[in-house]
């Protein structure tokens, strides 16, 4: 018994000291929202911890009377002396962001801080706005704005997001096994003006993220408050108009936030045929936190829109005079879509050394799309129009759980994930139509389930300067397709487990000199319908992958991020959902280097600038022979950008994309652009004035363009060459906003 008692009396005594060794807390701004990713530092045992999602932070090898300096790029530092062991509360007051202050070895994620810094300075005010945010992505749209965007990244035509993830609130964007094309990604259910963060990593380095990820991943995350209400009105050209509210319910209610948002947006385009385009978002959310700092969140949301589209239009019949470049030769393209989301989210301390983040979501999204690519190729008579529709549901959830340990000397962070998915798609179509009306004939037809379960474990070892963090991530797929076409009933079932590890090292030379090297496996699915058609070969084709990079502040002003990078892909199936077909695309590789620079000239004038060249090759095919259709060889993108300057804000904007080759043999080529974009900001009180000018020197610009075979209804052969839809000549808006 006696023994009992004093082993009983050591491990309280072990409790006792593992318990002063660590200092827990929570840091806040002005108006009591946690702040996420701040950096706490102990001055007498220089060990350091990072913010949560919820504020808390726990720093160990800390006791009473330590001092702390706690600080967060745009927000004043403060240092303060542990008076607590428990419940200490850090108040950070908001200020101008200085990039002086940053110090690259104390931010969580360098890359993140970058992004957080472009939106603070340069807020985005459109869908496509908010993707551009990503250094070195390039949009481009073709089919009257409500369709989703074209993507390129990294010497890839993403499509819609093929090779890209891309996330919301912890909710995919992409869909599976979709209508139009594999990973479909609409992010047009965003409004702008809720984005409060832009998470994005480029390659496929990084566990928790699966599906889509080869070229890279894109999450957004929604803002937890607003500071203030919100009403906007703009107005254009091209009968343009959009009104934005945004509306906080919950004012001075300590521990709990809501907010409703809501954007309309009509315009009918710079086109012959007038797109008749609108839409309607509707999102709102609710925040709480527990007397723990346990937080939950819920948040809903609606969007739905409607537009007729010229689509692409062939370059001889724009040379030959018959139609201009904003003509169309079919004019009754177009769709409608519409997505509902229901998100639910919760994060807390489990102990002071373990945390949980969870969310689980569902979404109901329908879709209707009608296209002519090729006019009168395949039907002389009633043309080559198809509709391309589908109602999907989607469950999921996640759960994520962060573990944070000291073995020896060395400081341990374990992550380990588990998800799933599961996508129920009715009535799946392609069809041949006419004039949006008649369906002529059912290519494709049926109903597909899919899911994806995945697990993943990641470890960040620090050894001093040094830190390496090994990953391992599983994922499980089951695909099923009932044909409904086929006169017996049956269902096609695959399934698939893939293995992807990752390595990451990262060293920080200096404080403002970190290097890295990032490398692992990725994978993107194939369309369920190619699975079981194919039985079961290349279901998830390989991308093998590598960075060699770094962030680098040489000057006190000046952030230079750079990183050489090489991506391999294997043999791949890909469904192509115009024709329902499946084509071999053969194994690529590509390689590369991005370069980008952040530079603050005084307290209210930066300058960004980013930069990527790629050369993107077929291996399987001879030179000459080998290029990739409109991969990209360089993009550059960047601005001037004035941030609160006596009331004023704004910049100059611009995007060059350079000539691609179209085809395989480079022999019909896609003509590059640059294109510049202005707009200026006064705000006065409550009120700000605003003026905005895309394509502000009026250049021709192809937004979008294919290399297509097609025929037009008075001539005898086919003819491949570029079609093309037209980018936004000079168009002006004007907005006024009232904040309250």
């Amino acid at each position: 018994m006696a023994k009992q008692i004093l082993a009983l009396i050591v491990l309280g005594c072990f409790a006792m000291i593992a318990r002063a060794q660590s200092i827990k807390g929570i840091v806040v701004n002005e108006r009591n929202q946690p702040l996420e990713a701040a950096y706490v530092y102990n001055l007498n045992s220089e060990t350091h911890a990072h913010s949560s999602e919820n504020g808390v932070f726990v720093i160990t090898e800390s006791k009473l009377g330590d001092s702390l300096r706690v600080g967060l790029l745009g927000y004043k530092t403060q240092m303060i002396k542990v008076l607590l062991r428990d419940d200490l509360q850090i108040v950070l007051q908001e200020k101008a962001f200085q990039l002086d202050e940053m110090v690259i070895e104390e931010e969580l994620n360098t890359v993140s801080t970058i992004s957080r810094l472009d939106l603070n300075i340069t807020p985005v005010n459109s869908s496509q706005e908010v993707l551009r945010k990503v250094p070195g992505l390039i949009i481009g749209q073709h089919a009257g704005g409500g369709k989703a965007e074209q993507i390129f990244l990294r010497g890839f035509d993403v499509d819609h997001g093929t090779d890209v993830t891309i996330g919301v609130d912890g909710m995919p964007v992409n869909m599976v096994s979709h209508a139009h094309g594999q990973g479909y990604s609409d992010l047009h259910f965003v409004i702008p003006e809720t984005v409060n963060k832009i998470d994005f990593g480029k390659g496929a380095y990084y566990a928790s993220e699966g599906d889509f990820n080869t070229a890279g991943y894109v999450n957004f995350k929604t803002k937890d408050y607003l500071k203030e209400s919100q009403i906007s009105f703009s107005a254009g050209q091209f009968n343009t108009l959009r009104t934005v509210g945004l509306f906080n319910l919950l004012d001075n209610i300590k521990n709990q936030n809501a907010y409703v948002a809501m954007e309309y947006i009509a315009t009918d385009g710079p086109f012959d045929s007038p797109q008749n385009f609108n839409r309607l978002n509707l999102f709102g959310k609710y925040v709480v936190y527990t007397p723990e700092n346990d937080k939950l969140t819920l948040t809903a949301s609606h969007f739905t829109s409607r537009w007729d589209a010229s689509g692409q239009i062939p370059q001889r019949e724009v040379d030959n005079g018959n139609i201009a470049r904003f003509g169309a030769i079919d004019d009754t393209e177009g769709g409608e879509t519409e997505r509902t989301n229901f998100n639910v989210t919760y994060d807390t301390y489990i102990s002071d050394d373990t945390k949980l983040s969870a969310n689980a979501f569902y979404s109901h999204y329908d879709f209707e799309l009608y296209s002519n690519f090729t006019f009168f190729l395949e039907d002389p008579v009633n043309g080559d129009q198809i509709k391309q529709k589908e109602n999907r549901q989607i469950f999921g959830a996640n759960t994520l759980l962060s573990y944070t340990s000291i073995l020896g000397e060395t400081e341990l962070r374990l992550t380990t994930g588990l998800g799933l998915r599961h996508d129920m798609v009715d009535d799946v179509e392609l069809s041949r139509t006419l004039n949006r009306t008649e369906t002529l004939e059912n290519i494709q037809l049926g109903d597909i389930n899919q899911t994806n379960i995945d697990a993943f474990v990641n470890a960040e070892f620090e050894f001093g300067d040094f830190k390496i963090a090994p990953a391992l991530r599983l994922d499980y797929f089951k695909f099923m397709y009932n044909d409904q076409l086929q006169t017996n009933y049956e269902t096609q079932s695959k399934t698939k487990t893939i293995l992807s590890p990752k390595l990451n090292v990262f060293y920080n030379a200096a404080d403002n000199l970190q290097l890295y090297l990032k490398s692992g496996l990725g994978f993107h699915s194939n369309d369920a319908r190619v699975v079981v058609a194919n039985e079961g070969e290349a279901i998830l084709p390989r991308s093998y992958g590598a960075d060699f990079g770094s962030v680098w502040k040489p000057f006190p002003k000046l952030v230079v991020n750079s990183a050489l990078w090489y991506l391999f892909l294997e043999q791949e199936f890909v469904y192509v959902g115009d024709a329902g077909i499946v084509e071999p695309s053969g194994k690529t590789r590509r390689y590369g280097v991005d370069l980008g620079l952040r530079y603050q000239l005084n307290d209210w004038l930066f300058l960004d600038t980013d930069a990527t060249y790629t050369n993107a090759r077929s291996i399987e095919d001879p030179d000459g022979q080998n290029y990739i259709p409109l991969a990209p060889d360089f993009t550059l993108t960047g601005g001037l950008s004035i941030n609160d300057f006596d009331g004023f804000s704004g910049g100059l904007r611009f995007r060059y994309l350079d000539d691609r080759p179209a085809n395989a043999d480079n022999s019909i080529v896609a003509e590059g652009y640059f294109v510049t974009d202005f707009n200026i900001n006064y705000k006065l009180k409550n009120i700000t004035l605003g003026l905005a000018v895309e394509n502000l020197f009026d250049v021709d610009w192809n937004e979008t363009q294919f290399a297509t075979e097609s025929r037009l209804q008075n001539e005898a052969q086919s003819v491949e060459e570029i079609h093309f839809t037209p980018g936004t000549p000079f168009f002006i808006k004007g907005s006024i906003t009232y904040n309250f």
